[in-house]
């Protein structure tokens, strides 16, 4: 699952925040395997989505995270959750996608394939209300 700003993220969701404001963010990784799985690391990267295609990656101005963007986790266990917590920051308005993936360790198990299906996350940065 996939909170920003504590709302429940899926592919018909948008999520609001204003600029300047930090914008929670929690990723919680369920194992449903009956294998440990990691180590391996999780990283979000914001981009906009010009809709002809092409995606705009070089946000370094427009976006910033509060920590990391991203997660180094040793293991999940088999049945149990994982929860990991950041934040961003917006100083531009507009609209933002969050694109997440797994980096694993080569000597790990294989990540679970629902894992790799996780929902897109939409935000609409907007001015503070004066």
């Amino acid at each position: 699952d996939i909170l920003v700003d504590g709302k429940l993220c899926d592919c018909d969701v948008v999520v609001d925040c204003h600029v300047g404001d930090p914008v929670p963010l929690q990723v919680k990784l369920t194992n449903w395997s009956q294998h440990s799985v990691g180590p391996f690391a999780l990283t979000v990267t914001p981009y906009q989505d010009y809709q002809n295609g092409v995606h705009n990656y070089e946000l370094q101005d427009a976006i910033t995270f509060v920590g990391s963007n991203t997660f180094y986790i040793d293991s999940v266990k088999p049945t149990k959750d994982s929860v990991y917590f950041g934040a961003l920051l917006f100083l531009y308005t507009g609209d933002f996608y969050l694109n997440i993936k797994f980096h694993e360790d080569n000597c790990s198990k294989e990540l679970p394939l629902s894992w790799f299906c996780l929902p897109s996350v939409h935000i609409r940065a907007t001015e503070p209300v004066a």
